[in-house]
């Protein structure tokens, strides 16, 4: 009789790991169409350009502020929506919006209707991640929230890459048909929203609902958020380290075009795209694993991991923009981007962990409120700013690469709020679980 208890235990068990990998696959899948929309308007950037007859500085409101602005304000009331309602029904009638509104940005003819579109696919993506780091959380225990949030953070750079492969297909032979990318990379989105909303059910929200934390009132809960030193130390980090990388995925491209007259741009997308999904996604994988294998010793290994890897790639990109070889640049970026994929799973991991109970989705929220403030506002809209600034003085190439060698500054100033974060970690982690218990 024991015996046959424990047969049907184990299969339920393994039921419901299938299940919540299942669930944790199609997120990631969201997340990736997440990055396919908004990658592709930097990738295809340089024969919008030419299209529409735009400068670098409207190229850097298109990329950053105007995609960032009501992304990040929408962001907390849909949260707010997500810690009560159901966070699928939210993650797909977002994922509807973005898909839609990309789409949609490939029939427009002058830089104002283009610049609506990108507001549209900001309202839209403003109703991912928040929704879809509460779910995970519910479905994965704190020990492995690291490594799951971590695949889920695969999306970025998978998305990425497809982003790459996609605009490398429909702009082969040297054609402009940028119209035609953004079409084809919008449309999918819708399909997946219907799959996600049919096979999906809402899980049952995780933690102690009975504890003090959970009974608190929100608004008393987010004071609580707010008042973790850890939590704020590593939203700085991954801000300060994200303003960085957008925007480099943003303009290197542009840059590589410039630099490099008459590169085969197909070749130059492919191989991008390759290494975003590989070194990229390597490290976000990595830096997942190694935080939750370190990180049940010492706490700290959340803030430490992602500091010294980006020690080591932040200096390799800076190199990358001084070198004459094109090959040389793009392997020492591709050192950058795998050391800057460290920090994605733990920073996001511990958002949810310091987190009350009640307020998760609002803790990611008001993470990626700071993040993209800083970082997909201000990254994108600096350097486009900066290099039109530049341009009368030294040129557009010269311009341009002076601009991004300026973002040597927000990585050192990540390094150093990873390290200082990583010492307030281990007090934090412990009184949030005496909140939560």
């Amino acid at each position: 009789m024991e015996s046959k208890q424990a047969v049907e235990q184990d299969k339920t068990e393994k039921s419901s790991n299938a299940y919540r990998n299942y669930v944790l696959f199609i997120l990631t899948l969201v997340y990736a169409f997440n990055f396919i929309d908004r990658q592709i308007i930097g990738i295809l950037s340089p024969f919008i350009k030419a299209d529409l007859g735009l400068d670098d500085a409207q190229l850097g409101w298109l990329k950053g502020l105007y995609f960032a602005l009501l992304y990040t304000v929408l962001g907390i009331p849909i949260a707010w929506l997500a810690d009560r309602y159901s966070r699928v029904n939210i993650v797909v009638i977002s994922l509807t919006l973005w898909s839609g509104f990309t789409a949609l940005s490939g029939l427009a003819t002058n830089f104002t209707q283009l610049a609506l579109a990108r507001v549209g696919v900001g309202i839209g993506e403003a109703g991912g991640s928040p929704p879809s780091h509460s779910i995970i959380s519910d479905l994965f225990p704190k020990e492995k929230r690291a490594g799951a949030l971590a695949v889920y953070s695969l999306g970025i750079p998978f998305g990425i890459m497809l982003a790459f492969f996609a605009s490398a297909y429909f702009l082969k032979g040297g054609s402009t048909d940028w119209r035609m990318a953004m079409l084809a990379v919008g449309l999918p989105g819708i399909a997946l929203a219907i799959i996600l909303k049919l096979t999906v059910k809402e899980p049952v929200r995780s933690g102690n609902m009975q504890s003090e934390a959970a009974k608190t009132k929100s608004w008393n809960s987010i004071k609580t958020l707010l008042s973790i030193k850890s939590w704020w130390g590593m939203c700085f980090a991954i801000s300060f380290g994200s303003f960085g990388n957008y925007a480099i995925s943003t303009w290197m491209i542009d840059f590589y075009v410039r630099a490099h007259v008459g590169l085969d741009v197909t070749s130059l997308l492919i191989t991008i795209g390759i290494i975003n999904g590989t070194a990229y996604a390597g490290g976000v994988w990595l830096g997942g694993v190694l935080v939750d294998k370190l990180g049940r010793k010492n706490r700290g290994a959340y803030g430490f991991v992602p500091g010294i890897a980006l020690l080591i790639g932040a200096p390799a990109y800076f190199i990358s923009l001084q070198v004459e070889s094109l090959n040389m640049s793009i392997g020492l970026l591709a050192i950058l981007l795998m050391t800057s994929g460290f920090y994605l799973g733990p920073s996001f991991a511990l958002a949810q962990t310091l987190a009350p109970v009640k307020v998760r989705a609002m803790s990611t929220a008001l993470f990626f409120f700071v993040l993209n403030i800083i970082a997909l506002g201000g990254g994108p809209t600096f350097v486009g700013l900066l290099s039109q600034g530049l341009t009368a003085e030294h040129g557009e190439v010269e311009a341009l690469r002076l601009s991004l060698s300026w973002l040597a500054v927000p990585y050192a100033l990540s390094i150093l709020a990873f390290f200082w974060t990583a010492k307030q970690i281990p007090a934090d982690w412990d009184a949030a679980e005496s909140r939560n218990a």
